[in-house]
């Protein structure tokens, strides 16, 4: 094992052998006040109110997260050009996203060191841990806001190199920001994943990346690719510590757990969304009502803790989750269990 992956299990030992990810961003940053109708969704609050993202990121910490993940999911230098701004200020936006949440966990150790107790009257979790940064990065779909990262239908336009050249200096310029972590997350299809693992060597990024595919059947990824074949990318890889799933019902998640399993030893990570679908027409999230609905923190919980016992070891919520969410799995870890309740 190389240090980078090294790091990884040092950190998951650390935690007690589960690290718990953060929840949703974009609804969080709503409740809290921000518009989000935008093409750059929560990537737009980098400009117009960083420090909401700063404070949804404490609300995270102050629930148990010990890994936040940047506003940056939708933060592309092609994004932030189309909207008129230079490459120097697009640039500077990807680099803010991560000062901001490496100033929260700033933030965060400062209240730990004020505040005397793991458990305040306010049910805030203050308990100094190992925090780790992890620099989003969106798939390509993402960029064209068109909500085909929830089906990896690019058209014949994309192949390895045009891939590649998209993310590029996206991922080279948040690597230089000083996150602990790279997340390439809701990544849809097998040829972007492989772009992803190319550029960590052709760029020589040194600091460990996790892969993280979503499906909407509990079988493939979306695109329809072999979700075998896509985890195989990352056991490819000794800079990808850690593969699974993210932005999927929690209802699938069980069996692609033992699909991961079968290819490869890396840590698991598992952060679904609530259980409602994305509308990419509408741009809003909706009750299938003769499908699924999202399912209440209560049993997303039970479903976290028979995750663990199947195999993963990094696990959160992503869309429509919230720091509630996050408290709940937080306190019920077995492995944090020795936290005051």
């Amino acid at each position: 094992m190389g240090h980078v992956e090294t790091a990884m299990s040092d950190f998951l030992s650390q935690c007690g052998g589960v690290a718990v990810i953060d929840g949703g961003l974009a609804t969080e940053l709503e409740r809290h006040g921000a518009d989000l109708h935008d093409p750059l969704w929560s990537a737009k609050c980098l400009l117009t109110s960083p420090h909401l993202i700063r404070t949804v990121h404490l609300d995270y910490l102050e629930a148990g997260a010990d890994i936040i993940i940047t506003a940056s999911y939708q933060a592309t230098i092609q994004g932030f050009e189309n909207k008129g701004y230079s490459l120097e200020e697009s640039e500077n936006l990807l680099r803010k996203s991560v000062e901001i949440a490496r100033e929260a966990r700033e933030l965060y150790y400062s209240r730990c060191r004020e505040g005397l107790t793991d458990h305040t009257a306010d049910d805030r979790i203050l308990n100094q841990r190992p925090i780790l940064v992890a620099a989003s990065v969106g798939s390509y779909g993402a960029y064209l806001a068109d909500g085909s990262e929830y089906s990896g239908d690019y058209g014949d336009a994309t192949d390895l190199e045009f891939l590649k050249n998209f993310h590029r200096r996206r991922i080279k310029v948040l690597a230089e920001s000083g996150p602990d972590l790279i997340a390439f997350e809701t990544v849809p299809n097998k040829l972007e994943a492989q772009a992803f693992a190319l550029l960590l060597e052709e760029e020589e990024i040194n600091i460990p990346a996790w892969l993280s595919f979503n499906s909407k059947d509990g079988v493939n990824v979306v695109s329809g690719d072999s979700l075998p074949e896509c985890v195989a990318v990352a056991e490819s890889s000794n800079k990808i510590v850690a593969v699974g799933i993210n932005c999927t019902p929690p209802r699938f998640i069980n069996d692609l757990i033992l699909s991961i399993k079968k290819v490869t030893n890396k840590p698991i990570l598992i952060y679904p969304n609530s259980g409602e679908s994305y509308d990419a027409d509408r741009k809003e999230w909706v009750f299938l009502l003769q499908q699924n609905t999202g399912v209440s923190d209560k049993d997303f919980v039970s479903y976290v803790n028979n995750w663990c016992e199947v195999g993963a070891s990094l696990v959160g919520g992503c869309c429509r989750t919230t720091p509630h969410t996050i408290r709940e799995i937080y306190r019920n870890l077995p492995s944090r269990s020795t936290a005051p309740s």
